[in-house]
């Protein structure tokens, strides 16, 4: 079984960003088939463009863009990628990283595919962070990923821990978050009163309601923006009110406006 060295991807890496214990990259994937393999350190891969499909020893992932997946250091996986453009955005975690911010690499365990919208919102801060490359972008991309490893941590201790309407709610808002939804409805759906909702959302997601229905839909946004013509559309698509409202909560959630974005993309 072939290993991946640091920085190493099966591909045409555009950009390579070495950071005290990051390595961050750009690829194109080229390879209709890769076979098992593993890499040295943990890292995650975000989907910018395209699909594909990605096996382990307990799942396989129907990626497309917007599919941000972790991977433990020497976890095995294989890829198989149809004859499209593909592009993959990855964050190579040396072991110094972990430790010069006290993170045990252990903390996490395997290959999993990240759903949390909250999470793939800060990959896409710290892909803006990479293209734009100003004198403070190392501190920001430490900060945001030391982010996302909270988030890690705080959704690995609260398994098993959470009550049956936690995995209920978020199924449904991941379903319909471009819909209209009141706290009344999806409290009768539940079979929970409304103010028991309310003050629990914020203890398992981190943000109310309507902040966690936002960033699904800034996250769709960001998987639609080299699709649609026009910021209209994808406004709409999304289920944003208008497009000066969907302007508003991109550039909350993502730092800059779309337009700006579409263009770091290119």
């Amino acid at each position: 079984m072939k290993t991946l060295s640091n920085g190493e991807f099966f591909g045409q890496t555009s950009q390579t960003i070495n950071l005290d214990g990051l390595i961050i990259t750009d690829t194109e994937y080229t390879h209709s088939f890769v076979d098992w393999h593993y890499h040295e350190n943990p890292y995650f891969t975000f989907l910018l463009q395209g699909n594909m499909t990605e096996g382990n020893k307990k799942e396989t992932y129907n990626c497309s863009a917007g599919t941000l997946l972790y991977h433990h250091w020497e976890d095995a996986h294989y890829n198989i990628k149809p004859d499209i453009f593909t592009r993959g955005f990855h964050i190579e975690v040396r072991e110094n990283w972990f430790e010069k911010f006290q993170l045990s690499k252990d903390q996490t365990e395997g290959s999993f595919n990240i759903k949390n919208p909250a999470s793939k919102l800060l990959i896409h801060q710290i892909f803006k962070e990479t293209k734009i490359n100003d004198a403070s972008f190392e501190l920001s991309i430490d900060q945001l990923l030391l982010k996302i490893f909270n988030q890690l941590s705080s959704q690995k201790e609260n398994l098993g821990k959470k009550p049956i309407w936690v995995k209920q709610i978020d199924e449904i808002l991941h379903e319909n978050f471009t819909e209209k939804l009141n706290l009344d409805e999806l409290s009768q759906t539940l079979d929970i009163h409304p103010m028991h909702l309310s003050r629990d959302f914020h203890k398992y997601f981190h943000c109310n309601l309507g902040e966690y229905l936002r960033k699904l839909k800034v996250e769709k946004s960001l998987k639609l923006l080299n699709e649609y013509g026009s910021l209209s559309e994808v406004a709409f698509e999304c289920g944003f009110s208008d497009q000066s409202h969907f302007i508003r909560c991109f550039k909350e959630n993502i730092g800059i406006t779309p337009l700006k974005y579409k263009n770091l993309l290119k």
